[in-house]
C-alpha cells in the first residue's frame, strides 16, 4: 500500500483500494484531486485491475467536497482539477471499470457528486448525504446534473434548492445507496461486494459500462441501434473474446469459468 497522503491506494487481487486520507475532514483541493485523477488512470489502464473501491480515512468524513480553506487561500474554484476533472472520477473518460464507494460519514458537495461517479454506492449506518452549496451561494453543478436521474426529481430538487440533509436510511429509501451496513463491517462488505465483482467478466463488464454511458441520452431504438452496428468497441471485443467461448464452454461442461479478460 501506498502511504503518501493525501491518497493512498493497495492492490488485493484484481481489486485497486484508494483512500482518500487527507484529515481533518477529506476535503479535496486541486493537488488532491490531481493525484485522485492520476490514480484512477492508473486503474483505468492496467489490465490486471477490475475493480475500484474508494473509501476515506477515519469514521465521521467521507469527503465534504471542495476544499473551502485552500480556495479561500487562493485555490481558484474553476482552476486544473487534472484529469478526470474534480476527484479524477467523474470526467475520467473511457471507465469502463465498476467503481465501487463506501461512504464512511459525512457525504456532502463534491463528496456526494464522488460518491454519485462510482456505479455501487455502500455506506455506513451513520452516514449522512447533503448538497449544502445553496447555503454558500454557489451551484451543486455535477449533482444538479447527475442527481435528478438517480433519485425522484421532486427529493433532488429539494435536496438541491435547500441544502437539506438525509441519513442513510431515507438514501436508501429514495434508491440512492445500495445498502447501509454497521460502521464496523462496511469495509468488510465492500471488499466482499469488490470480490464478488472481480470475480465475474471484465469484458462483460466493460461493455455494460460504454452501453449505459452511451445510452443514457438516447433512444432506447437508437442504442440498440449502435449495438447491433457494432459501434461500440466494448461490445464488439467482448464478441470475438476469448471470455465469450470461455462462457459457453463453461455452461455446457457445467463448471466456473475461468475469466481472463481477452
Amino acid at each position: 500500500m501506498t502511504t503518501d497522503t493525501p491518497i493512498r491506494t493497495a492492490r488485493r487481487g484484481h481489486v485497486f483500494e484508494v483512500v482518500l486520507d487527507r484529515p481533518k475532514a477529506n476535503a479535496i483541493d486541486l493537488a488532491t484531486s490531481r493525484i485522485m485523477g492520476q490514480v484512477f488512470t492508473e486503474f483505468r489502464d492496467d489490465p490486471d485491475l477490475r475493480v475500484a473501491l474508494l473509501t476515506a480515512a477515519g469514521d465521521k468524513f467521507f469527503c465534504p467536497g471542495w476544499d473551502l480553506k485552500a480556495a479561500a487561500a487562493g485555490d481558484a474554484v474553476d482552476g486544473d482539477y487534472g484529469v478526470g476533472g474534480f476527484g479524477g472520477l467523474q470526467e475520467l473518460r473511457g471507465l469502463n471499470k465498476p467503481v465501487i464507494a463506501a461512504v464512511n460519514g459525512i457525504c456532502c458537495g463534491g463528496g456526494l457528486e464522488l460518491a454519485l461517479s462510482a456505479d455501487i454506492i455502500l455506506a455506513a449506518d451513520h452516514a449522512t448525504f447533503a448538497l449544502p452549496e445553496i447555503r454558500s451561494g454557489t451551484v451543486a453543478d455535477a449533482a444538479s446534473i447527475k442527481l435528478p436521474k438517480r433519485i425522484p426529481y421532486h427529493i433532488a430538487m429539494e435536496m438541491l434548492l435547500t441544502g437539506r440533509w438525509i441519513d442513510a436510511k431515507e438514501a436508501a429509501g429514495w434508491g440512492l445507496i445500495n445498502q447501509i451496513h454497521p460502521a464496523a463491517d462496511l469495509m468488510t462488505e465492500a471488499r466482499k461486494m469488490a470480490d464478488l465483482i472481480a470475480s465475474g467478466p471484465p469484458l462483460v463488464y466493460a461493455a455494460i459500462k460504454e452501453i449505459v454511458r452511451e445510452a443514457e441520452d438516447m433512444k432506447f431504438q437508437d442504442a440498440l441501434n449502435r449495438i447491433t452496428k457494432s459501434q461500440l468497441a466494448t461490445v464488439e471485443k467482448l464478441y470475438r473474446s476469448d471470455d465469450q467461448k470461455e462462457g459457453a464452454r463453461a455452461f455446457a461442461e457445467k463448471r466456473d469459468p475461468v475469466w481472463k479478460g481477452r
